[in-house]
């Protein structure tokens, strides 16, 4: 391998969460900062929970919106 070429290994960086659960793990940087883990994310937790970024989700269902079938009166 060449010397001096590759980025400081970190055995002991400390990763971030949104949610407040930080760990240690070996990295390239020191600290890292992440949204989501697996304490929060949904498919770990079980709970249904929709991650919206900058108002895609809601973009997409004004687009898609069903519209409800008309009842006829008897």
């Amino acid at each position: 391998m060449k010397e001096k070429i590759h980025p400081t290994y970190y055995p002991d960086a400390r990763v971030t969460c949104a949610c407040g659960n930080s760990f240690v793990t070996g990295a390239t940087k020191k600290l890292i900062k992440t949204e989501i883990c697996s304490k929060c994310h949904p498919l770990f937790t079980g709970e249904y929970r929709i991650v919206d970024t900058a108002g895609r989700v809601e973009r997409f269902k004004r687009r898609y919106k069903r519209k409800e079938p008309e009842k006829k009166e008897a």
